[in-house]
């Protein structure tokens, strides 16, 4: 990274630390690619230097919904309290610490509720996926504006919503249950909602809101969930339906393992049939189309690979260019922020 004056930028240059007014408001936060109506507001603000990325030093930036180690600590607490409770109760309150180190980490970042998040397909066990359900519920919980009460609910619930998939003895990775099981394994592995819910049920520490989330996260608006084809259900277990029914299909739990743009497409294709719309429409607002990482061909031929997300546009990222349309490599790098190039689009992903 360097110190460049505002006079000098050409448009084009990524801020390497975030611009600050003079009454600590934040004017352009890291990250940011500066193009001419950037540049004049610096120059509007008074600010005569920024500091941006080189070009030779500018990397993939991804947007996680909880960062790794909190997510990795969370995770180790999930498994040490589900694997104790098979046998023994002791612990079983530390998933309320866990679930407010989720949102104490959630919230500590600026802007969380209007980021754009890269959320990849990936072999995630029971405990990563619990975690990873309960950080996607938070948000949407967040970007709805519910109570601080009722986001902690959900965030309990959430964690402990797959608890009785502890007690299966039927197999359900990377497996359709419902194309691959015969009636008597469906009717088992449907068992997990109600099994999970006989654990929670007498715990006194949690909250009658919670609990439901366990027993009702697989009921779906047209009657075709389980386990007892609930219709009218409270808001923290249609935002953890959305939630798990999402991760169920990157991490492959009852499912087939799907890529980002399967899942994505699920939800889209169940809202108010399958889900509630108005909490689809929260949801997909800031779970990137194209991951950071993900190879892309743009609509003029361009092989590229996805660099940085834009807020609040899922289908408009940054990406860097690799090879023209003829096959031919880019020497130096040629950025282009899809969202400041209406006639450039991603047509497809290119699959490795």
């Amino acid at each position: 990274m360097k110190s460049i004056p505002v006079n000098e930028l050409t448009g084009g240059e990524y801020l390497a630390k975030p611009v600050r007014l003079s009454d600590n408001q934040t004017l352009f936060y890291e990250g940011t690619c500066l193009y001419m109506k950037h540049i004049e507001a610096l120059v509007t603000a008074g600010i005569e230097e920024v500091t941006i990325f080189e070009p030779t030093a500018l990397t993939p930036k991804e947007k996680k919904v909880i960062r790794e180690k909190i997510k990795s600590d969370c995770s180790r607490k999930m498994q040490d309290v589900m694997e104790h409770y098979v046998t023994t109760s002791a612990g079983f309150e530390e998933i309320s610490r866990t679930a407010n180190e989720i949102i104490d980490d959630i919230f500590s970042r600026d802007e969380v509720v209007d980021r754009v998040y890269d959320i990849r397909e990936r072999n995630g066990d029971l405990y990563d996926h619990s975690i990873m359900v309960a950080s996607l519920s938070i948000l949407t919980a967040l970007k709805m504006n519910l109570s601080k009460w009722e986001v902690y609910d959900i965030g309990v619930g959430s964690l402990l919503h797959d608890m009785g998939l502890r007690y299966l003895s039927v197999p359900y990775l990377d497996v359709d249950v419902e194309e691959e099981f015969d009636p008597e394994s469906l009717f088992e592995y449907r068992k997990h909602t109600l099994y999970g819910f006989s654990s929670v049920e007498k715990e006194t520490w949690m909250s009658n809101e919670s609990k439901k989330i366990v027993l009702f996260h697989h009921e779906r608006l047209d009657k075709s969930g389980y386990p007892f084809k609930q219709v009218v259900m409270p808001i923290g277990v249609r935002i953890v339906a959305i939630a798990d029914a999402f991760d169920d299909r990157l991490c492959g739990i009852g499912i087939k393992r799907q890529n980002v743009r399967q899942a994505l497409e699920y939800i889209r294709t169940g809202r108010d049939r399958l889900f509630e719309g108005k909490i689809v429409d929260y949801f997909l607002e800031f779970i990137a189309a194209y991951p950071v990482g993900t190879k892309v061909v743009t609509n003029k031929g361009d092989e590229a690979v996805v660099i940085e997300q834009n807020e609040h546009f899922t289908d408009r990222p940054k990406i860097k260019l690799i090879k023209d349309r003829f096959g031919k490599s880019y020497e130096d790098d040629m950025l282009v922020d899809l969202l400041e190039n209406e006639g450039i689009s991603i047509e497809y992903v290119k699959e490795n």
